[in-house]
C-alpha cells in the first residue's frame, strides 16, 4: 500500500460482487409519475418490494380528480403520451379528461403496474429513522378509517404539484346558500342548465369551463381579476387544415386505422419534417411543422426580450383583439402588461369566443365578499346567482401535503419555509433515500413534460440500482450540490420571462418570488441533464460501514449457481465496434 493511503476495510463480506441488496420502496401517488415508477422500478431493480399508495380509488392522479365541464389536456393528445406506449386512437386533437384517464388506466393494466398499488390509502406522515436507516410511513385506509404504518428503505413522493386544491380566500364564501363548486372537486350530479352562475378565475381550468357551460346556462358572471394571455393553438396550422376556425377536431376512423396499420406513417405525423429553425413554434411560417417539433420549439420564447418573445407577444395580442373585436373593452382588460409565459400559457379553444356571447358578463371589479344570495363587488353591488364555480387553483408551495421528517426530526415544510431547495428537483439534503418525481423546479414552461417524467423515473431507478448493487445504506445529495442547483436556478430565471412580475403558480402563487416550479432550461436540456446521475454530487453511507463492501468476497453469482459461465460470448452481450468498409470486404 502506498504511503499516505489508509484502507478502511475491516472484513470481507459474505456475498458475491454482483449480489443485489433487497430493497423495500414506498411510493406515494398513483398518477402518471407513480404509474411510471411502478413500471420502471420492477423492470430495473432486482429483489424489489414495491408498494404505491394513493388516496384515490383509481389510478390516474389529476385525471381522476378533475371532472369539471370541458376538462381536457391543453397540449395535443399525440404529445401527451409515453414514448413506449403510443396511442394511435386518440379521438380528438385535444383529448378530453375521460379519454386521457382511460389511456393511463390502460398503461397501468398493460404493464402490470396495478399489482404494486394499494388504492384508497392516504399517506398521513413519513419519518426517517437514522438508527434503522428506514422510513416509517403512516397511512389511513379510507374505507375503514383505520391508520397503520409501513416501513421502507426508500421513500418516493410522486404526488406532483397541482393536486392540493383550495377554496379562494373570500369573506363569507361558505355563507353562500346556493351551490358552491370547485373545479378540482366537481360535483357531477349538479345540473347547471338554465342556471345563473358565477365563474371565478381565468386560469387554465376557468378557461376550459366557460365555453363548455356557456351554451347551457342562463347567465355567466365571469370574474377576471387580472390580465392573461390566451395563446393561439399549438400546431394551429394542423387544426386549420380541418376547419377554418382552428377549433378542436375529431380524427377520422380511416386516419386512426391507417396509423395503427402503419407505425412509420404515424411517427411521421407526429414528427413531420425536421426544419432547422428553432423559432417554428407559433410562427406564420410553421405550415409544415409537426406537433412534437412545435411543442419542443418554444424555449426561445421564455428568454426576456428575445426575437421569439417579441414575435409571439405581437401574434397573441393580434389574435386576442381579433376574437374580441365585438367586445373591445374585454380585450383592454384581458391583455396583460407582462409578457407571454410569465405565467402558465393556455391555448383555450373557444374561450375568447365565449366571452363575447350575450349571456356572459365579464366582471372586472374586485370581489368584496360572498353573501347568501351571490357576490358583492367593491362598489357594493350584489349579483345574485344560483351557483358559484371557483376555478381558483391549488396550493403550490410544496409544503402543505403531509409531514415529512428527515434527519434530526427536521420537517420538510420547515426546511422549505422560505424556498424549496432541491438537487435536480429530485432530492434534497438531510433527507436520505428520499426521491421526488415532479418535485420543485421540475415542470416545463414550454416543452414536453411527459418525456421528463419518464426520465426522472429512470433517473431514480439508476439511483436505486446503485444503492442495491453497491450495498449503500443511505444516499443523499450533498448540501453543496443542493446549493449549486438552487443558485443556478436563481441566476438562470433572471434571464427569463418567468421571473418577471405576475401572479403565477410558477412562483408559489406570488407575483415576485423565486421560480420554484419550473426546470431551469428547455425540455431537451432536462432530457440530457437527467440521462445519468452525477454520483459525486451525493453523500453515502454503507452497509456494515464498509465503503469497499460492494467488491464482495471474490466470487460472482455465476460462480455459485448454475447459470451460464460463458455468457459474455453470446452475441447479445457483445458490444461490437464499427469496422472499416474495406476491412469488412476483405473478411
Amino acid at each position: 500500500m502506498s504511503p499516505g493511503r489508509i484502507s478502511n476495510i475491516t472484513n470481507i463480506p459474505n456475498r458475491s460482487v454482483d449480489a443485489a441488496r433487497p430493497l423495500k420502496v414506498i411510493c406515494v401517488g398513483a398518477g402518471i409519475s407513480g404509474i411510471l415508477a411502478a413500471i420502471r422500478l420492477p423492470q430495473k431493480i432486482q429483489k424489489l418490494d414495491l408498494v404505491v399508495y394513493d388516496k384515490n380509488f383509481e389510478v390516474g392522479g389529476t385525471w381522476v380528480e378533475n371532472k369539471y365541464p370541458g376538462c381536457a389536456c391543453d397540449i395535443p393528445a399525440h404529445c401527451y403520451q409515453l414514448s413506449f406506449e403510443s396511442n394511435t386512437a386518440w379521438s380528438e386533437f385535444y383529448a378530453s379528461g375521460p379519454e386521457i384517464l382511460e389511456y393511463w388506466k390502460h398503461v397501468a393494466d398493460k404493464y402490470g403496474a396495478r399489482k404494486y398499488m394499494k388504492l384508497g390509502r392516504q399517506v398521513l406522515e413519513a419519518r426517517w429513522s437514522e438508527e434503522n436507516a428506514q422510513w416509517t410511513v403512516k397511512i389511513k385506509d379510507i374505507t375503514t378509517g383505520e391508520d397503520f404504518e409501513d416501513t421502507s428503505d426508500i421513500f418516493i413522493s410522486a404526488i406532483g404539484v397541482l393536486n392540493d386544491w383550495k377554496w379562494p380566500n373570500l369573506p363569507g364564501l361558505h355563507d353562500f346558500k346556493g351551490k358552491l363548486l370547485h373545479s378540482a372537486a366537481w360535483d357531477e350530479k349538479y345540473d347547471y342548465k338554465d342556471k345563473n352562475v358565477a365563474l371565478i378565475g381565468a386560469g387554465s381550468s376557468g378557461i376550459q369551463i366557460l365555453p363548455n357551460i356557456q351554451p347551457s346556462v342562463a347567465r355567466v358572471d365571469h370574474y377576471i381579476r387580472g390580465g392573461t394571455w390566451i395563446a393561439t393553438n399549438i400546431a394551429e396550422s394542423e387544426m386549420k387544415k380541418r376547419n377554418p376556425e382552428g377549433d378542436n377536431f375529431e380524427y377520422s376512423d380511416d386516419e386512426i386505422w391507417s396509423w395503427k396499420k402503419n407505425p412509420e406513417k404515424y411517427l411521421q405525423y407526429r414528427k413531420g419534417q425536421q426544419h432547422s429553425s428553432s423559432e417554428a413554434v407559433w410562427s406564420e411560417h410553421s405550415q409544415d411543422v409537426a406537433i412534437e417539433k412545435e411543442l419542443q420549439s418554444g424555449h426561445p420564447i421564455t428568454i426576456r426580450d428575445s426575437a421569439a418573445q417579441v414575435r409571439v407577444k405581437k401574434l397573441f395580442a393580434e389574435s386576442m383583439k381579433e376574437k374580441l373585436k365585438s367586445r373591445p373593452e374585454i380585450a383592454d382588460h384581458l391583455l396583460p402588461d407582462f409578457p407571454p409565459l410569465c405565467k402558465r400559457l393556455t391555448p383555450g379553444p373557444g374561450y375568447l369566443e365565449a366571452l363575447t356571447k350575450e349571456n356572459v358578463q365579464v366582471i372586472t371589479k374586485p370581489i368584496s365578499e360572498i353573501v347568501a344570495s351571490g357576490i358583492k363587488d367593491t362598489d357594493g353591488e350584489v349579483r345574485p346567482v344560483d351557483a358559484i364555480i371557483c376555478a381558483t387553483g391549488f396550493d403550490t408551495t410544496f409544503t402543505n401535503r403531509f409531514p415529512i421528517s428527515g434527519r434530526h426530526g427536521v420537517k420538510l415544510s420547515d426546511k422549505w419555509r422560505q424556498f424549496p431547495e432541491t438537487y435536480m428537483s429530485l432530492s434534497t439534503s438531510d433527507f436520505p433515500n428520499y426521491f421526488m418525481l415532479l418535485g420543485p423546479n421540475s415542470a416545463q414552461g414550454a416543452g414536453n413534460l411527459l418525456i421528463l417524467i419518464e426520465r426522472t423515473a429512470e433517473y431514480v431507478a439508476q439511483c436505486l440500482e446503485k444503492i442495491q448493487k453497491e450495498h449503500i445504506t443511505t444516499m443523499v445529495p450533498s448540501e453543496r450540490s443542493v446549493a449549486n442547483f438552487t443558485k443556478f436556478c436563481e441566476m438562470y430565471f433572471e434571464g427569463t420571462v418567468h421571473s418577471l412580475e405576475c401572479s403565477s403558480w410558477y412562483k408559489g402563487g406570488s407575483k415576485d418570488g423565486k421560480v420554484s416550479a419550473l426546470w431551469p432550461g428547455s425540455s431537451l436540456h432536462a432530457i440530457e441533464a437527467l440521462s445519468r446521475p452525477r454520483w459525486e454530487d451525493f453523500d453515502y453511507s454503507y452497509v456494515d460501514d464498509e465503503e469497499f463492501g460492494w467488491f464482495g468476497d471474490g466470487w460472482a453469482e455465476r460462480d455459485r449457481n448454475g447459470e451460464d459461465k460463458s455468457y459474455y460470448l453470446d452475441p447479445a452481450n457483445i458490444d461490437y465496434p464499427p469496422v472499416e468498409r474495406h476491412s469488412a470486404a476483405r473478411t
